[in-house]
């Protein structure tokens, strides 16, 4: 299951640097590089019912196998396109590895929260969770260092070189360096599809996955509904944390040399936000409670970023990994307390959810020419994290007897 998850991390957090590549081998402007994120996290608000259903039909362990399969599909894919220079082929492909993403969200997660003693599973998703970010230190890293090793001298090569067949040598030569570490992380996901059919993991339902604690709970529309929100918002946030902050320290005069290594200090960043999680929750202070203490401390964070200069904004960007990390955790238990016993269908709402991962960055992309990057970005963010932290105080006040059923609940995903 670490496995999984770290590959679930692996393909999530390219998409940071990606951002960069594809600008510089398409010649794009902001709002067209970032569909790489629209075009990823789109595919979780189309695909997570059918993937409900599905699961429902053939179970969670072939759920997994399927899953992983499609994800080496669209990895594959998007190789091929991107060596080809074809960017809307690339898109698709993109599309196809979220397809994937999503139906392995839908299935994976019952499996943290039941292979094993119920009041050890908070302790096992936090090790996934580990492994998901440690992951997404590793993949931004390695691209950087494989595919854009000199990616300021091409961007100015590409730059003072009329087009014609020099400059398209140029481009084909840095396009071609996708080429092999995709086919080797396509193989890889292969590999893993192999590894789970011949594994021992047992096979479960969908229906099997609901926490006893879930079942006994009246379910209630309005605060599942705004919980949902609240989700979109975090994984908005998280994506712009960690996707968008190259683009964030470019417009603070950063090389690209430079930036492309961003997006793994924002997932270092929120590594150690996952170690002091696991210290202090909850032997000093509850999930729910430090919850709203990360969004009042990420708001603070933001607040800092407006009002320095140089590398400190930049820094600051990286720290919300930090203050993101246990959003999540506390976030979707709560919302699966809300669903009573529809927790299946909850599931499916929760990760269509992770959209917000497409549609934040493409509004801030859009915000930037009307109120600057950083204005932007800092808006976008302070408003997202006032919402969820009011939405959780609301929980808290009105019902706190939910709050601490739903924080012995399984707390199901912190793949994203």
């Amino acid at each position: 299951m670490a496995a999984l998850f770290f590959s679930i991390g692996f393909v999530t957090w390219l998409n940071g640097p990606l951002i960069t590549f594809v600008q510089v081998a398409f010649n794009l402007n902001d709002v067209a590089s970032f569909l790489v994120p629209v075009c990823f996290y789109l595919a979780y608000f189309v695909f997570p019912l059918p993937a409900t259903l599905l699961s429902r039909r053939i179970g969670l362990r072939n759920g997994l196998i399927v899953s992983l399969a499609i994800m080496a599909l669209g990895t594959a894919l998007f190789g091929e396109c991107i060596n080809d220079r074809w960017y809307a082929g690339a898109l698709g492909g993109l599309s196809v590895i979220g397809a994937g993403l999503s139906l392995l969200q839908i299935t994976i997660n019952p499996y943290v929260s039941l292979l094993g003693d119920h009041d050890r599973a908070a302790q096992r998703i936090a090790i996934m969770g580990m492994a998901n970010k440690f992951a997404g230190i590793v993949a931004p890293a390695l691209f950087a260092i494989i595919v854009m090793p000199h990616v300021g001298e091409v961007a100015a090569s590409i730059h003072n070189t009329a087009p014609g067949p020099a400059r398209d040598a140029i481009l084909n030569h840095f396009t071609t360096a996708v080429h092999t570490p995709y086919r080797i992380m396509a193989v890889i996901l292969v590999l893993l599809v192999v590894m789970v059919a011949r594994s021992s993991i047992p096979e479960i339902t969908i229906d099997q996955a609901a926490s006893p604690v879930l079942t006994t709970h009246r379910r209630n529309p309005i605060r599942l509904a705004s919980g949902v929100l609240a989700m979109f918002l975090y994984v908005g946030i998280e994506v712009l944390a960690g996707d968008a902050i190259g683009l964030f320290g470019h417009s603070r005069g950063l090389s690209l040399d430079v930036t492309k290594y961003l997006t793994a200090l924002t997932l270092a960043s929120m590594m150690a936000g996952y170690i002091v999680g696991m210290i202090v929750v909850p032997r000093f202070i509850s999930q729910e409670r430090y919850m709203i203490l990360s969004c009042v401390t990420g708001i603070l964070i933001c607040l800092v970023a407006l009002t320095t200069h140089g590398f400190t904004p930049v820094l600051c960007v990286a720290l919300l990994g930090f203050t993101n990390a246990m959003i999540l955790p506390a976030l979707f238990p709560i919302v699966l307390a809300e669903a009573g016993t529809d927790g299946a269908r909850a599931t499916a709402f929760l990760v269509m959810a992770f959209s917000g991962g497409a549609v934040l960055p493409q509004l801030f992309v859009h915000l930037i020419p009307k109120l600057g990057t950083t204005d932007a970005f800092i808006g976008l963010v302070v408003l997202s994290y006032l919402f969820i932290g009011l939405w959780m105080t609301i929980i808290l006040l009105k019902d706190q007897p939910t709050s601490l059923k739903a924080a012995t609940a399984p707390t199901g995903n912190s793949a994203i």
